[in-house]
Parts: C-alpha cells; sequence; structure tokens
C-alpha cells in the first residue's frame, strides 16, 4: 500500500466552488472534505461537509458507465455502435477533418456548445479565434451574459455578480432585493449570505412567482405574474423618483440621462402596473420605498430575468433602480471590483486575433448586438480598467437558435462541424426538435465529455474529460472580479488500462498543434499554463499554492471618484450610449411576452396554464446526476408543481403522471400538489434525460419523455431583442392526466 496523499482541490459540482481536501492512496480517492484553511469555509450553507452532491462523489467518480476511453462512431448516428480508439488517433482525425471543413466551407464553418462554467473552457474560443471561427455558443446567453453585459453598457464594469455576492458580517447593507433566484437550491453562497443577513436585521425583498424558501425568509414577497418583472422594477422606479427618494448627489455628479430616465418612468404608475403584474399599487410602493430608505441595499437576480423575453430591460432597470438610490461601489452596496492583477482567463482566449472579417460572420450578431462582437466592441472597460471585463466564452456569444438553423439550412452559410464541450444540447437547448435535426444533419460532431449523453449519442467522436478532481484549478475572478484562487489536481487522470482521461486544455491543445497553431500552446500542462498566469505577481503555481492558494484584495470604494465609470460618458448611464449605437432603446421598457393570456388571448382558450420553468432543485444540476444513484434515490423522477384546486378541477392526484402539452410538443411528469402559485402557473424541472433507458435510437436515454425543452420556442422572433436569449418564463401550455391501466 502507498502513502496517503493528500491534495486541496477545487470542486466544481456548482457555481460556489468549494475548496476541498482530498485524500487519496495510490491513486485511488478515499475521502474528502472541506478545506479549514480556505477564507470561504464558512460561507456557504448548508456547509461543504453536509452538501448531498459532494457527498457522492466517489460513486460519480468510479460510476461504471463513466467514458474511460475516446470512442469513434462505426455505425449510423445514433445507433450506439462505437469503436475505442487512442487519444492520438481521435485527435488526427479530428483535426484533419476540421481542416477538410475549413478549406471547403470557411473557418466559420466550426462551431461549439459550451456550457455552464464548469471546466477552463477560455482554450476552446482560444482554439476556435486562432481556427478563425466567431461561433461559439453556450448557455451563458440565458446565464451570466445577460447581466454582465447590461452591467458593462451601464457601469463599465460588471458589478459583483452573484455568484461570487457575499455579503460580510461587518457590511452595511440594510436590504436586499432578489428579483427570481431561490438560492437555497442555486447558489449556498447567497444562501448563507442571505440567513446571515436576516439574523442582523437586513430587510429582504423578493419578487417571484413561485413560494420558495427564500420567500419564506422575505419580509416582503411580490407573487407576481409570470414575465412582468420589467413593468414591476419601472414602477418601482417611478416611486423612487416622484416620491424624491433616490440620491440626488450621486445622480448629479455620476448619472448620465436621469432627466430622460423621469420622463420614461411616468409611463409607469403603480396603479397601472398593479394591473399587469397582479400586485397590488400598495405593495409595490411598499417595496420600493423599502428598497430605498434602508440603504446601502443590494440587488440579486438569477434567472428570473434572464428567462424572460423582456428580461435584459428587466436587468437594466434593475441596475438602474440601485444606481440612483447611491449603492453603487459602495460598503454594504454592489462592489465594482475590476480586474485581478494575474493574466485573466479572457486574455487567455486571445480574443484581438480573430480578425475584423470573421467577427464579422458571428451568426446572430447582425441582430442580437449586445452579447456579441458588435456590443463588445464598444465597451470601454479596457480605457479605465486596462483589461477587458468577462470571458469571451460567456459574454461575445454567437446566437444559438441561429446557429442550429444554418446547420439546417446553409443560410446564411453552412455550419459543417460541431465541438460539444461541457454542455448537453439535446436537453439544454430549447426547441430540441430543431437540436436534434441539425446535430444528425453535420458532418462532424465531436463531443467531450464524463458520459454518453442524449447529445453524445449522435455525435461522430465521443472523449472522456478529466474531472475537477483530475486536473488543477485557476480562476482570475473568472475575468469579473479581483480575487485569485488556485486548487490542486488530486487524482491522477490517467490509470493505465482501466481509464485515460484528457484535460479539455489537452484536447484544445492537441488540436491546436495539429493545425498549425504550435506558437500558441507553449503549455504542456494546466499548471505551466497557471505558471504563466501568475506570473505578473511574481509567483508559481505550486508557491501560490503553498502560500495558501488565493488572494482576495480588500474592497477599494468609490473608486468612481479617482477613475470615472467606464462608459462612453464616464458616468453611470441610466440612458445608454451603447444601446443607442446599436439601434436599441437606450432606456428599460416594458413589453408583453409573446405567448400569455394577455397577447394571445385565443390561444389561451386552448392552453390556459402558464408554464414556468428552470427553477432549480437539489440535489440535481441541470442535467447532471441522473445516473448517480444515491442522488437519484432522492429526486427520482420529473416533477410539475401545479395548484391543488387546479389539479382537482382537473381529475389529478397527487403524484400522478400528466402531460404537459404546447403547440410545439407533448411531455409527461409526475404532478406535485404546490399551493405557493396562481392556480394558472404551474411549474415544470428542466434537465431531465433517464440514463437507465437504453442510448441507442430511438431512446437516446430517454430524451423525449420529460425534456421540457421539448416544449420551449427559440425561434429568433421571440427571443430577446438585445441578447437572444429564449424564453423559459412564459409559456402556455395545457395539463391531462396520463391514461393508465
Amino acid at each position: 500500500m502507498g502513502e496517503e496523499e493528500v491534495k486541496r482541490a477545487f470542486c466544481e459540482m456548482c457555481h460556489s466552488r468549494c475548496r476541498v481536501v482530498v485524500h487519496s492512496k495510490d491513486g485511488r480517492l478515499a475521502k474528502i472534505e472541506e478545506d479549514p484553511s480556505y477564507p470561504l469555509v464558512d460561507a456557504v450553507f448548508p456547509p461543504t461537509r453536509a452538501c448531498l452532491r459532494l457527498k457522492a462523489v466517489k460513486e460519480e467518480f468510479y460510476h461504471p458507465d463513466r467514458l474511460k476511453f475516446p470512442l469513434k462512431r462505426i455505425g449510423e448516428k445514433g445507433e450506439g455502435k462505437w469503436e475505442q480508439i487512442s487519444w492520438p488517433k481521435a485527435l488526427d482525425e479530428i483535426a484533419e477533418r476540421l481542416k477538410n471543413i475549413k478549406g471547403k466551407y470557411g473557418a466559420e464553418a466550426v462551431a461549439a456548445t459550451g456550457g455552464t462554467g464548469h471546466t477552463h473552457e477560455q482554450f476552446l474560443t482560444r482554439f476556435l479565434n486562432l481556427f478563425g471561427s466567431p461561433n461559439f455558443v453556450g448557455a451563458s446567453t440565458i446565464c451570466s451574459a445577460p447581466f454582465v453585459t447590461t452591467s458593462l453598457a451601464t457601469f463599465g464594469w460588471s458589478l459583483r455578480h452573484r455568484i461570487q455576492l457575499s455579503l460580510e458580517k461587518k457590511a452595511s447593507t440594510r436590504c436586499v432585493l432578489i428579483v427570481g433566484q431561490n438560492p437555497q437550491e442555486s447558489y449556498p453562497r447567497i444562501w448563507k449570505s442571505l440567513r446571515d443577513a436576516k439574523e442582523k436585521g437586513v430587510k429582504i425583498i423578493v419578487i417571484d412567482p413561485r413560494e420558495t424558501q427564500t420567500t419564506e425568509l422575505a419580509e416582503l414577497w411580490l407573487q407576481i405574474r409570470p414575465g412582468t418583472d420589467t413593468a414591476l422594477l419601472m414602477a418601482m422606479i417611478n416611486v423612487v423618483i416622484q416620491e424624491d427618494l433616490y440620491d440626488k448627489k450621486f445622480v448629479e455628479k455620476w448619472c448620465y440621462g436621469f432627466d430622460k430616465l423621469a420622463e420614461r418612468v411616468r409611463e409607469y404608475p403603480p396603479e397601472r402596473i398593479a394591473k399587469i403584474t397582479w400586485l397590488t399599487a400598495e405593495k409595490i410602493k411598499e417595496a420600493a420605498k423599502m428598497f430605498a430608505l434602508n440603504g446601502p441595499g443590494v440587488s440579486i437576480s438569477g434567472m428570473g430575468l434572464e428567462h424572460q423575453q423582456n428580461g435584459l430591460e428587466g436587468i437594466q432597470a434593475e441596475l438602474i433602480l440601485a444606481a440612483i438610490l447611491g449603492y453603487i461601489d459602495v460598503d454594504g452596496g454592489m462592489y465594482l471590483p475590476g480586474p485581478s492583477k494575474c493574466i485573466t482567463e479572457r486574455e487567455m482566449e486571445l480574443s484581438d486575433i480573430l480578425p475584423p472579417e470573421q467577427k464579422n460572420k458571428q451568426l446572430g450578431a447582425d441582430r442580437f448586438k449586445l452579447i456579441a462582437w458588435p456590443g463588445n466592441d464598444l465597451f470601454e472597460d479596457k480605457r479605465v480598467w486596462g483589461k477587458k471585463c468577462g470571458r469571451q466564452r460567456t459574454i461575445v456569444l454567437a446566437h444559438a437558435p441561429t446557429m442550429y438553423r444554418a446547420i439546417l439550412t446553409d443560410k446564411p452559410y453552412p455550419v459543417k462541424a460541431l465541438i460539444t464541450q461541457a454542455s448537453n444540447p439535446m436537453l439544454t437547448q430549447a426547441n430540441v426538435k430543431i437540436v436534434y435535426k441539425a446535430l444528425k444533419n453535420l458532418e462532424l460532431y465531436v463531443v467531450c465529455d464524463y458520459w454518453l449523453t442524449p447529445s453524445a449519442e449522435i455525435a461522430d467522436y465521443v472523449l472522456p474529460i478529466a474531472s475537477w478532481l483530475e486536473r488543477p484549478y485557476l480562476s482570475t475572478g473568472l475575468a469579473y472580479d479581483n480575487w485569485t484562487v488556485c486548487g490542486e489536481q488530486a487524482l491522477p487522470a490517467i490509470m493505465p488500462g482501466e481509464y485515460e482521461h484528457w484535460t479539455d486544455y489537452e484536447f484544445c491543445r492537441g488540436l491546436g498543434v495539429r493545425l498549425g497553431q504550435e506558437e500558441y500552446w507553449p503549455w504542456k500542462n494546466l499548471e505551466e499554463v497557471y505558471d504563466y498566469q501568475l506570473k505578473p505577481i511574481g509567483i508559481t503555481f505550486k508557491d501560490f499554492m503553498a502560500k495558501g492558494g488565493y488572494d482576495f484584495p480588500p474592497n477599494e470604494y468609490r473608486k468612481h471618484e479617482k477613475i470615472g465609470f467606464g462608459t462612453p460618458t464616464g458616468k453611470v448611464e441610466l440612458y445608454s450610449t451603447i444601446l443607442e449605437k446599436l439601434g436599441y432603446d437606450p432606456l428599460p421598457s416594458y413589453e408583453e411576452s409573446f405567448e400569455n393570456p394577455v397577447s394571445t388571448p385565443d390561444l389561451a382558450k386552448e392552453y390556459p396554464f402558464m408554464l414556468i420553468t428552470g427553477g432549480r432543485f437539489m440535489p440535481m444540476y441541470h442535467s447532471e446526476k441522473r445516473q448517480v444513484d444515491s442522488l437519484r434515490s432522492k429526486h427520482p423522477h420529473p416533477l410539475v408543481q401545479i395548484h391543488p384546486e387546479t389539479a382537482a378541477r382537473l381529475e389529478i392526484g397527487d403524484g400522478d403522471w400528466v402531460w404537459i402539452e404546447t403547440t410545439r410538443g407533448r411531455i409527461r411528469m409526475k404532478c406535485k400538489y404546490f399551493d405557493g402559485l396562481d392556480p394558472i402557473v404551474v411549474h415544470a424541472e428542466h434537465g431531465w434525460w433517464f440514463p437507465e433507458l437504453p442510448g441507442e435510437e430511438p431512446w437516446l436515454f430517454g430524451v423525449w419523455e420529460s425534456n421540457i425543452n421539448v416544449l420551449i420556442d427559440d425561434d429568433p422572433d421571440v427571443c430577446t431583442k438585445r441578447g437572444g436569449g429564449w424564453p423559459l418564463k412564459t409559456a402556455l401550455c395545457k395539463i391531462y392526466k396520463v391514461k393508465q391501466y
């Protein structure tokens, strides 16, 4: 028996990214504990040691179905016939096919998809930039990109994002406004902060159509009609301005466009907006006054806004509300951190190497400009901060619905190859029928994953990727923030004869070297990459780990008094000159969603229920963990929440299987009685597939059975005007009981 090894690694199973101590013997995982030396060890709830996902790590890591060696398809797509090949052979063949596609159709004919930041995807965008393709699509279009890009347009840098937010016990925050988020299920770090804040007497306001653990914690819960958040936030701004509650000194000196904002919000009196949102005018006023009179305050948005057709306007309104109250870059308010001193993830992407003529070919960028190259090229963050904010793979995206349609139609040009890294488009992309047809239509489809997923089953090559335990970790604030943290590789990625997992970096470098990019990939492994990124602070990766492996600079407030804001006017842009240049309304405004009882009353007669989806639920993480028995046993079935009154009227019992149907298709889930919704609203879980079913077609692990994205529209005409996100909160559906014998 060998000696025990102990390493400090970063868990990447959710966005909290806890650092843990990993014990191993002879390269085998023995146990995992929370890292008491890490400053944020006590900043999550439940604590790391109680995390259900972490307790299941060994089961997941050594799961018999985990991919072990590269696979090459030998049958028809979806037939489930594979042969095992070596990594070098797989990369040789993939590189040759990419080269041929580029020669025939152009570099833009190669695209890639990414997930929720579980890995170092900056190297995939680095590869694409060197290759010459602008077409990376990802979940960020409906995740962090709307917040970050709107923050950049408004403040010239991203406010400390919801993932990193921690309300320190000494901070002077007096009020928290939460818009469409339930951190008890989604962000343990924020949930801990909210619990601490409640104990301190901080007032909590929650905007959410569903009752959650977070609404139970709140002093004021605004249970709105789904999709009307923007109208509510504009009405709150109206109250703040009409009742003279804003910070006049800050607005006069540091805000641009206040008069135009004041004129716009006159259109949103609480009395009118109450009818739109299902609230009372009194409650709207109460919320606005509570947030305004209990400052400094913090506003946190989750996916509630990002998943709405009018969501980017709502995010802009949310940021404007905080700005006119003077809550920006002050103790207890919303912090503008600036960049890390190290070489950031964005700098590693080599964004500047992509030629302008290729940028101009980015799919969807002519229409959805803010979260694409046209918007990013207008941001003035680098002028003030010296670096670009945010990773390219997060905030400079091609438009996924446009890409899948281009694969099918060759319009505006052909897309013939796709690389999927840490994502599962057949589960996580709306309008799955189109996604399926597109993936089947590709000349080359490569999937990098831990498992054979429904998406991987349609691929030409499936490559087994190293997990967070098998690779070192470094983050320079995700290119949004000023902190730097590191974690060690805890376990070997290769066990001869058992498995051969390569890191995503090794995959990207392997392709790059074979395609003539060798000079841009001088580092043979991630530790060498991290030595390079840490050079500006004069330390190596190993030495940085020896000194603790983290750097959290103290907060420095009111930096705008020295450097201004990184916007074209140098001020907080309530009236956005960047949005104006892009051809959008420079101020937020509310529009009804394309499909709801108000905008489509005839459709609502046949499909009378408002369908919302995307709410997080433990212990799953999006489409992950379905094959981990200890976790699946805690949540074995896909659930749809239905009000008991509604269910009784439809003769549906608690626990019955029901059909959920929209104009785009139908799926089935189990009914869960839930009186925390309006009777005409239902909430369906997302990410469901069934790894216990066969993988070959027509099964594809049950991808058609309970996958909510079968029902969601992604037509570009219904996507958000500024960013291209598809609406997940406002579809119309009907519900009826599954006939059983």
